[in-house]
């Protein structure tokens, strides 16, 4: 897909997407509680496609109920499970990093033998914590050299383990899970270095209110208690997404202002402190009791368009943020610095990397230093034609910067978006954005 971003103004109000880390999370959870699950504001990203395939090829019962204009964003989803009984010889998580880490250990809780997969970008993301970890647990593997595709036969059996929390928290998301619905009670999952902690407090927060009792200290040590009795229905919201409402937010700031909705303040998603760039960077923000208006500041004296401020921003354990923080970091005036890279090398594609060669072509200077990238702000922003790198917030990011530039950026393989936030262009356009999709 071709997608051409015209400079433009934006106005008026936009729903956030449903959170994919929250819906893949509530799937998890309702193929392992056994009863009936009813999913509100469920997602529909390809991420979350595959995450109700998955749960329905490991045993459950997915009915979606369509309302309103019949759209599935408008829908429920009932799960129906009586734990993890396979119905296959094999899953697929299609391009979802989370997808792959958290199901397979669900999925190891079977005895049969199962081969996990995924395609795209994921056949090259390292797995190899399975075959470090799945052994300890009494669940054989064989893997292609720590990449998929994976074969496992379980059930896994809870030990004391130690894990190593420095490449990703989406595997111990997928031992939290497996290890709660194992209900032993007498071990202990310690962690070294976690990173991206506020992806382990909803984690935590989804097992929680699926009536398991799991607790941490200091993010050391992960420790299981016993609970009530689950109950036999349970209905679960999926929040509005941080990840994705940033590209709005940001675009906002820059060429708004908007308001956007559906967003949870007290939210335990990491990229919630997307809020404290855009405060540092001085965009002018109103957060009202049905959504957050975001603009650019104006001069109180002549009622002229101020320019961002250069901010600095830790994205250690939110790197998810760093397409868009550079989006917002292109029209600052000055030279902004983000910590983190070291966490984007195993993304869709090497993040870092991607966003210093894209955002070039539209004549911004990004420069990779360690851990720390550096953008060089405050000059027009090019007509220019960028590639998604298959990555669906490289192709947002780029949409995002283009609001404001010198004339059109046409986004090459743009259905990238379609991982997290299908509606992102449309939802563009509802704000005015002019937006060729072909």
């Amino acid at each position: 897909m071709r997608v051409i971003v015209y400079p433009s103004k934006l106005v008026g109000e936009q729903i956030a997407p449903a959170s994919k880390s929250s819906m893949q999370r509530a799937c998890a959870a309702a193929l392992l509680r056994k009863g009936q699950t009813i999913i509100h504001n469920p997602g529909h990203s390809n991420d979350d496609l595959a995450a109700m395939d998955v749960i329905q090829k490991l045993g459950a019962i997915v009915e979606i109920n369509k309302a309103g204009n019949n759209e599935i964003n408008n829908a429920t989803v009932n799960v129906t499970s009586n734990g993890v009984n396979p119905v296959g010889p094999a899953m697929n998580c299609g391009e979802s990093g989370l997808g792959i880490r958290m199901f397979t250990p669900i999925a190891a809780l079977s005895n049969q033998n199962i081969s996990i997969e995924g395609k795209g970008s994921l056949v090259k993301r390292p797995m190899h914590f399975f075959d470090e970890i799945f052994p300890s647990l009494g669940v054989t593997i064989t893997s292609q050299k720590g990449f998929l595709p994976i074969a496992i036969k379980g059930p896994l059996q809870p030990a004391n383990i130690t894990v190593d929390g420095s490449l990703s928290s989406q595997f111990l998301t997928g031992l939290l899970m497996a290890y709660a619905a194992t209900e032993v009670y007498d071990t202990e999952i310690k962690v070294l270095d976690l990173k991206s902690k506020p992806y382990i407090d909803l984690t935590l927060a989804v097992l929680n209110e699926f009536g398991w009792n799991v607790k941490h200290t200091n993010y050391e040590s992960f420790k299981f208690y016993q609970h009530t009795p689950l109950k036999p229905m349970i209905e679960y919201t999926v929040e509005g997404d941080w990840s994705g409402a940033a590209f709005l937010l940001v675009a906002g700031a820059i060429a708004g202002p908007i308001k956007v909705k559906g967003l949870q303040l007290n939210s335990t998603q990491a990229d919630k402190k997307i809020i404290s760039a855009l405060i540092s960077a001085n965009a002018s923000i109103t957060i009202e009791s049905d959504g957050i208006i975001l603009g650019p500041n104006k001069n109180m004296e002549n009622g002229e368009q101020e320019k961002l401020n250069a901010f600095q921003f830790d994205a250690t354990d939110c790197p998810d943020l760093f397409p868009p923080l550079v989006a917002l970091a292109s029209y600052c005036d000055g030279v902004c610095e983000i910590k983190g890279v070291n966490r984007l090398a195993h993304k869709e594609s090497d993040r870092g990397l991607t966003l210093q060669a894209e955002f070039a072509k539209m004549g911004v200077n990004i420069i990779l230093s360690g851990d720390v990238m550096q953008i060089h702000g405050g000059s027009e922003i090019n007509s220019a034609i960028v590639f998604s790198q298959h990555d669906h917030r490289i192709a947002m990011a780029c949409a995002v910067a283009a609001l404001c530039a010198n004339g059109p950026v046409e986004i090459t393989e743009a259905e990238a978006i379609n991982k997290s936030y299908t509606d992102f262009f449309t939802d563009l356009q509802h704000l005015g954005a002019k937006v060729d999709i072909e």
